[in-house]
């Protein structure tokens, strides 16, 4: 795409910069689709919106109110010692839902860190943590010196955890590829394929249709659909960290391509 050049004044064009809005929202999408589970969200702690969420437990009905106001003031205190140290912090005392109910609805979204707090541990001073992407319950010491260095600490473990978890599973669903006849069967088992390619628009186009073709043939009982996606693969980016085996000792990964490849290229399927 070109544009006028407008600090010109002989009509001569030039190439604007570009920008792609859809960033924000796909980047989102792949956050939700990567670390989300069946009970909702998963978020990483350094983008949730609230990274510790604070709710009082223990209440019955022979909790007398000063107890209860007890219990309150005492999360409303961590909270305030968390928000002080950066933390990005919510003390839930609605009473008109259940702890059970107001853990769920935390739950469902995202929030890294639930903190239970119950005249018990008010007493004993320990904070009962449960730890979102794995449901992992600890308890841990309540020392107003270390507290917002402790849970610093919790969050990054759950950040360095999240992350490992994400690249072992993009590792485990990345094959190489180098023949044709194994390229479409790692593409149906929903894999990226790291594959040469010659660099030619014509091989890619081909790869794309010869791909669905042979998806649809290996899938049983397929039927089309003319709202299905094509199923063919596409390319979807040159990695700038290319393998140490040259792209070149290899032909194009397209069927029946003789040229040598520019470079390995990574492959999905086109929805």
């Amino acid at each position: 795409m070109c544009i006028r050049d407008s600090s010109k004044s002989d009509g001569s064009k030039t190439i604007p910069f570009q920008n792609s809005w859809g960033l924000t929202t796909r980047t989102i999408g792949v956050m939700t689709m990567v670390h989300g589970d069946n009970v909702g969200l998963v978020l990483p702690p350094r983008v949730a919106n609230v990274q510790v969420v604070i709710v009082p437990v223990g209440i019955t009905s022979t909790t007398t109110p000063e107890g209860r106001q007890e219990l309150f003031d005492a999360c409303n205190a961590l909270q305030d010692a968390l928000q002080a140290g950066d933390i990005r912090a919510k003390a839930d005392l609605r009473d008109n839902y259940s702890p059970a109910w107001r853990f769920n609805h935390w739950e469902l979204k995202g929030v890294p860190i639930r903190i239970e707090l119950g005249p018990k541990e008010v007493t004993s001073k320990k904070l009962m943590l449960c730890i979102r992407h794995n449901m992992e319950r600890k308890s841990i010491e309540w020392a107003d010196a270390t507290l917002v260095t402790d849970i610093k600490s919790e969050l990054d473990g759950i950040h360095d955890a999240m992350l490992t978890k994400a690249r072992t599973a993009r590792a485990d669903q990345t094959k190489t590829i180098v023949d044709w006849t194994g390229f479409t069967p790692a593409l149906n088992e929903k894999c990226l394929i790291l594959a040469p390619w010659c660099g030619s628009m014509a091989c890619e186009d081909r790869i794309k249709v010869d791909s669905a073709d042979e998806s649809k043939a290996l899938i049983e009982g397929f039927e089309e659909d003319v709202k299905a996606p094509s199923m063919g693969a596409k390319s979807l980016c040159i990695p700038y960290a290319q393998p140490n085996e040259p792209a070149e000792s290899h032909n194009c990964i397209r069927n029946g391509c003789t040229e040598k490849a520019q470079s390995w290229v990574l492959w999905g399927r086109s929805y």
